[in-house]
């Protein structure tokens, strides 16, 4: 149904929550209101020289969510979400972010709030991309020690990207690190109406018609969360993460969501699956955050 994508393989045995057994069971995406896809490529990692192995970060993202909670959670009821699968590498780099692009389009098209799983986090530009092309330029809020503003191919190009193809307006970056970026990174953000810690979770958003969000796992610290592409010494805690991840579903003018670099193979110890599930745990609050969205008139 969704071009490039492949079925996304979900463990066996009965999930823990209702909303996990919905999705695995497959959801008529008529009937839903969020679509999931995974972003199964890292090569933007390795051209960058990092650690390889959030190409595999969305099926450890399903595996987690699969067996994150009580079966009847005490929760409000969950919205619909439809898995629309992985999208693999392509070609070349440049390929893979023509079919994300394309498949995220075309979810985009269904009427469904896209929510991606990744992946290297240049897999953000092709994502957003598809959204701007057809709600338009939005304004961006990430997590990440990383500008992510380079002007080579790789996972850390991808918010240039979007300011300059005019998918991006302005950026408000939280979690950022001055040791892990350049002078020239940081003169280039400022000059492109980058902010930095701008405002809180629980404060009002900045003005704009419309925001997508980025979560970089990378913003959060090692000691919750090894499994990621760059660990992070100084990150924030899995509570300020969640706080953000539900007030970004909260805000009806978020066309967008993901969570990116989710790297399984890097747990304390190897296969703990501990970053998987704080993946996971964002995502569930985020969904908490779109069921507290204003109701339209």
């Amino acid at each position: 149904m969704i071009p490039y994508c492949t079925p996304a393989p979900w463990p066996q045995g009965i999930p823990s929550t209702r909303m996990a057994a919905s999705i695995a069971r497959g959801v008529d995406p008529a009937e839903a209101t969020v679509a999931l896809i995974g972003l199964a490529d890292d090569e933007g990692v390795r051209l960058n020289h990092g650690r390889i192995g959030a190409r595999d970060g969305p099926d450890a993202f399903r595996h987690a969510l699969s067996r994150l909670g009580a079966a009847e959670a005490d929760a409000p009821a969950w919205p619909r979400v439809f898995d629309a699968g992985n999208i693999g590498p392509g070609t070349d780099l440049q390929d893979t972010h023509d079919r994300v692009t394309e498949a995220v389009a075309a979810v985009v098209e269904l009427g469904l709030l896209p929510v991606a799983i990744g992946g290297g986090h240049d897999l953000t530009f092709p994502f957003v991309r598809a959204v701007a092309d057809r709600h338009g330029p939005m304004t961006g809020v990430y997590f990440d020690p990383h500008l992510d503003v380079r002007d080579t191919p790789g996972s850390g190009m991808s918010f240039r990207r979007l300011v300059e193809t005019g998918a991006a307006t302005g950026l408000f970056v939280h979690g950022y690190d001055p040791f892990v970026n350049t002078r020239e990174a940081k003169r280039w953000f400022d000059a492109h109406n980058g902010h930095v810690e701008a405002f809180g979770p629980g404060d009002p958003w900045p003005a704009g018609d419309r925001f997508f969000v980025s979560f970089d796992l990378d913003a959060v610290d090692q000691a919750y969360a090894p499994g990621v592409s760059a660990p992070n010494p100084s990150g924030m805690d899995p509570k300020e993460a969640a706080a953000w991840a539900r007030a970004a579903g909260k805000n009806p003018r978020v066309m967008c969501f993901d969570i990116m670099e989710l790297s399984p193979q890097h747990d304390q110890p190897p296969g703990d699956g501990s970053t998987a599930r704080l993946a996971a745990y964002l995502f569930l609050s985020f969904l908490r955050g779109l069921t507290e969205r204003p109701a339209h008139d």
